[in-house]
């Protein structure tokens, strides 16, 4: 199959994969790949009301992991207790160890994130566990819908314009280089709070305005706009006492999130988590970024290795 880029996509002829629970992301990556000509059982979809080409629904068992060559789980991933969030059924998904344990040896287990329990049982059973959210090739498009969805948050939850507001971003990793960027694309005033030197000096060659972490008082007393990206208690109750009562907070972080949301709400800031952000403002964007990355894993892994011959001559 080829896009009008001229890009060709690898196809999936003869892969099975299983899924198992996952939003409106979870959807568009079953749509991508079963058109890659893959296969697909979909558990924990029984409110789902759609059909996809070549897939069946089912209840896990050791029978139907046993068929998998792959895996896939939602960006949450599976919690400690074998617990897996579904949009499209009434209970959430019960994975048991003796599901991973019917797999094939080196069957890929897709995952955003990955807790303790899951990382032991593709460990013990020698699963080949990716967590898709630590790729580049995936965190890196997946922050634009962040920023975006971010952005269209403020934009709702103030009354001023970005233009000419004055914005802070806590942290300068991924998340925080798209926001920041597209900030300043609309005339914000962008100061980025980070600690390591390089990224300040990376903010300043941005013509952002570089703030160390340590002096984030500094940076948000007068700020009408924080976005926090680090996922660590970066606006504890003395930092947030700094702050204007009219400023507002948004925090896409994951959970529990950078903020001390009990004082920014005893103090009457509006504060705002919002994790996973790209499943909700951009599912079919976010889900098509997810499948590629799958895509291109499996493929590859079918690619043929050839040894180089010798000339002779």
């Amino acid at each position: 199959m080829a896009h009008a880029n001229g890009e060709v996509t690898s196809m999936l002829t003869g892969k099975h994969l299983v899924f198992v629970g996952g939003d409106r992301r979870q959807l568009e990556v079953i749509a991508q790949i079963t058109d890659n000509d893959a296969s697909a059982t979909l558990i924990g979809f029984s409110e789902l009301g759609r059909t996809f080409a070549d897939t069946t629904f089912a209840e896990p068992s050791e029978a139907v992991f046993a068929q998998a060559d792959a895996l896939v789980l939602p960006v949450a991933g599976m919690e400690d207790d074998g617990r897996v969030d579904t949009a499209f059924a009434p209970q959430p998904v019960e994975l048991k160890e003796s599901h991973f344990q019917a797999m094939r040896p080196g069957t890929f287990v897709f995952t955003g994130i990955a807790h303790r329990v899951l990382t032991e049982w593709c460990e013990r059973y020698s699963l080949r566990l990716v967590k898709l959210m630590e790729l580049d090739d995936v965190a890196i498009l997946n922050s634009i819908p962040t920023a975006e969805g971010a952005i269209a948050i403020a934009m709702q939850e103030t009354d001023i314009t970005l233009h000419g507001a004055k914005t802070v971003v806590l942290g300068f990793g991924r998340c925080g280089q798209t926001l920041a960027h597209k900030l300043h694309a609309m005339g914000a005033v962008v100061h980025v709070c980070a600690s390591d030197p390089r990224d300040l000096a990376r903010i300043h060659e941005q013509s952002l305005t570089p703030v160390p972490l340590k002096h984030i008082e500094h940076a948000v007393h007068d700020a009408d706009i924080v976005f926090n990206t680090i996922p660590a208690m970066v606006l504890p109750a003395a930092v947030l006492k700094r702050m204007r009562r009219e400023a507002v907070i948004i925090d896409i972080a994951s959970k529990p999130g950078g903020t001390d949301f009990r004082y920014a709400e005893r103090r009457g800031i509006k504060a705002i988590l919002t994790p996973s952000l790209p499943g909700l403002v951009a599912p079919r964007t976010a889900g098509r970024i997810i499948a590629a990355s799958i895509t291109r894993m499996l493929a590859d892994d079918d690619e043929p290795e050839f040894e180089e011959e010798e000339l002779w001559i």
